[in-house]
């Protein structure tokens, strides 16, 4: 698609409008009529000015004007989504409007921290955004439970993550740093050892920065994939270099149901950690088998009861709206699932899928009309809080389909301190293992420290990487 940029240069803003109704497109910047969309603007008459055209196909050129009293890019996002909801009259209209960033939420509180009221924020997102209704209410829910938690994280704490970036297979849509267990298991000790040193190193530097850790989260990949005396050792090593003893949480994804044994869970357990992940993703056996996850939904629910009857008490499940050849209804039999098992959390993930993956090429999901996928985010939402469940956190990621939502929900008084901290930056992370990412966070400014994503780079560089923190908090 070529794009013509007059009197602006907002390239970004541009692109996000576009994707929300073309996903995959690819962009050409142009400097003369050969364009298919113009964004124009102009100062007349001491008005500004803002011009959108679209050039759909030879027969049809689709238009939008914008008069405004000051400049801004939102106009022109503005705009152009207008002239788009023209050019695409037929299509859902893309609910969250022209709020395209990561944390929907985040710009809630900033508006209550302004000192604006609920209908005062109601009637700015929805005319000058854009956005559905039914979605201004669940940012502003979710913003109001994250300020209370944020207001309880305690000053010179951090949280702390553990990457495992293993898995028995990869699922088809996977975007997180992880390899299968069958092309790596001989990476696996090395990689613990060179994550062990960095651990060592991390806590020596956080005596020194006089910080506390304030949650843990050991993610992946699939943690529960290398084995039970790998993960009693990396959390006693964890025990033993760190002071844990102001903790609030501990958690383990024991994501996939066909990594989970009792030998693994009671390791977790007597290490007095309560809170883990058990994620179905779907409860339907047929799309299991598509997006590459090798086990059934009856050993899903075998190992969540298994979990409960060695005692753990908070239980996290994942699910994913719009799954490749899921209707409404396949969805909805999950979320029944779901209602049976009652987790003390569930968090409704919508697909996100990379360009260029097998299952974008094969199933065509970000082209997809957004209306089934808008139905079960709808749905899990009445079904989760008819449970008794609140929601506590949202993000969204790149390449969803109608630019939806994940959504953490939770019994009350069980959100994940971690969750909250992370998605809003408003604590310092530090992130160990491969494909890690430690956030300094010091008030609005935040420092980055990447750990290379490939394993076995990772174990080679392994001093880079403790090198990189050391000189994020130190130089």
């Amino acid at each position: 698609m070529k794009i013509l940029l007059k009197q602006n240069d907002e390239t970004y803003a541009v692109r996000d409008i576009i994707r929300l109704f073309i996903p995959l497109e690819k962009f050409e910047y142009v400097f003369d009529s050969s364009y298919d969309v113009l964004v124009s603007y102009e100062v007349k008459n001491n008005k500004h000015i803002f011009y959108c055209e679209y050039k759909k196909d030879i027969l049809n050129t689709y238009s939008h004007t914008l008069e405004q009293n000051s400049y801004s890019k939102n106009y022109i996002k503005k705009c152009l989504f207008l002239t788009f909801l023209k050019a695409f009259e037929n299509r859902e209209k893309p609910v969250w409007g022209i709020l395209t960033g990561i944390r929907p939420s985040k710009f809630v509180r900033e508006l209550m921290d302004e000192g604006k009221n609920d209908s005062e924020i109601t009637a700015l997102l929805n005319e000058e955004y854009l956005l559905d209704k039914k979605k201004i209410e669940l940012a502003k829910k979710i913003a109001k439970v994250e300020n209370r938690v944020i207001k309880n994280i305690r000053d010179n704490s951090v949280s702390l993550y553990i990457s495992i970036p293993f898995c028995p297979t990869r699922c088809l849509y996977c975007s997180f740093i992880s390899q299968s267990l069958a092309y790596s298991k001989t990476l696996v000790e090395p990689y613990l050892k060179a994550l062990e040193k960095e651990i060592k190193q991390t806590a020596i530097l956080l005596k020194r920065l006089n910080k506390f850790v304030d949650s843990v989260y050991i993610g992946g990949g699939t943690p529960t994939s290398i084995s039970a005396s790998q993960l009693d050792k990396l959390i006693t090593t964890l025990y033993k270099e760190f002071d844990l003893s102001k903790i609030k949480e501990f958690t383990v994804e024991a994501g996939r149901p066909d990594t989970i044994d009792k030998e693994k869970l009671m390791v977790i357990k007597n290490n007095n950690i309560e809170r883990i992940s058990i994620n179905p993703q779907t409860f339907n056996d047929k799309t299991l088998k598509i997006i590459g996850r090798n086990h059934t939904a009856k050993e899903t629910e075998e190992k969540f009861y298994l979990a409960r009857s060695l005692g753990f008490n908070h239980i996290n499940t994942d699910i994913i709206a719009n799954l490749p050849g899921e209707s409404v209804n396949d969805f909805e039999y999950t979320l029944e699932k779901i209602k049976n098992l009652n987790p003390e959390s569930v968090t409704v993930h919508s697909l996100s899928i990379k360009h260029g993956s097998y299952l974008a090429e094969k199933y065509n999901m970000l082209n997809a009309d957004t209306l089934v996928a808008n139905k079960m985010i709808d749905l899990s939402i009445d079904y989760l809080e008819n449970m008794g469940k609140i929601p506590y956190y949202i993000y969204r990621q790149k390449n969803t389909t109608g630019n939806l939502e994940n959504i953490g929900f939770c019994n009350p008084d069980h959100e994940c301190v971690y969750n909250i901290a992370i998605m809003q930056e408003v604590q310092t992370n530090i992130a160990l293992g491969a494909g890690a990412s430690t956030k300094m966070v010091i008030g609005d400014q935040i420092e980055r420290a990447f750990n290379v994503k490939e394993v076995s780079e990772y174990i080679k560089r392994i001093d880079e990487m403790i090198l990189r923190k050391e000189n994020l908090f130190f130089n």
